[in-house]
């Protein structure tokens, strides 16, 4: 629990409070243009979901370092080549860690997965057109998931066309 103020003064003495460490986010896209996600299941949605590469940060790690290791851990692929995307804050109200988004371009596959997941994932390679059918029909089932991805694919399409604005 976590006391806090409202802007009238008034006090909450037990509002409910969590602290989880700060996660990361990351959608990979290969060199021949597959953006990788999995397809997995989750204990707090119903169904299988797309997801990003991700997981929560290691003491001392920061976050591109962290975004790296995922992505070995869980695809086998690495990347040369980050785009950072923000931090964000999971949860405005209660706490909880915040999320460090990330894009890899170029990846290529350099070892087998070695996740320790509790959750099954498969490894779902998707070219650009149904990574997008699969966002917009709300296939990434979790906000920070979707947020993910939709970055992503925005930031990849502005990498596509250098005569856009910079993001």
């Amino acid at each position: 629990m976590h006391a806090i103020q409202l802007p009238d003064g008034q006090t909450i003495p037990e509002w409910v409070w969590l602290v989880t460490p700060d996660f990361v986010n990351v959608i990979a896209v290969t060199q021949d243009g597959h953006f990788l996600c999995f397809k997995q299941n989750k204990y707090a949605i119903e169904g299988l979901s797309l997801a990003p590469i991700g997981g929560y940060m290691d003491p001392g790690e920061t976050p591109l370092q962290a975004a790296k290791r995922e992505m070995l851990e869980e695809s086998g692929y690495a990347s040369e080549e980050w785009v950072p995307m923000g931090k964000y804050a999971a949860d405005g109200n209660r706490g909880v860690g915040h999320g460090h988004l990330f894009l890899a371009l170029n990846a290529r596959k350099v070892c087998d997965a070695d996740a320790d997941d509790l959750e099954h994932m498969e490894l779902h390679p998707l070219p650009v057109e149904d990574f997008e059918r699969e966002l917009l029909s709300g296939q990434f089932k979790l906000l920070p998931w979707t947020a993910c991805a939709a970055m992503a694919l925005l930031h990849w399409r502005h990498l596509q066309q250098p005569s856009l604005p910079r993001i």
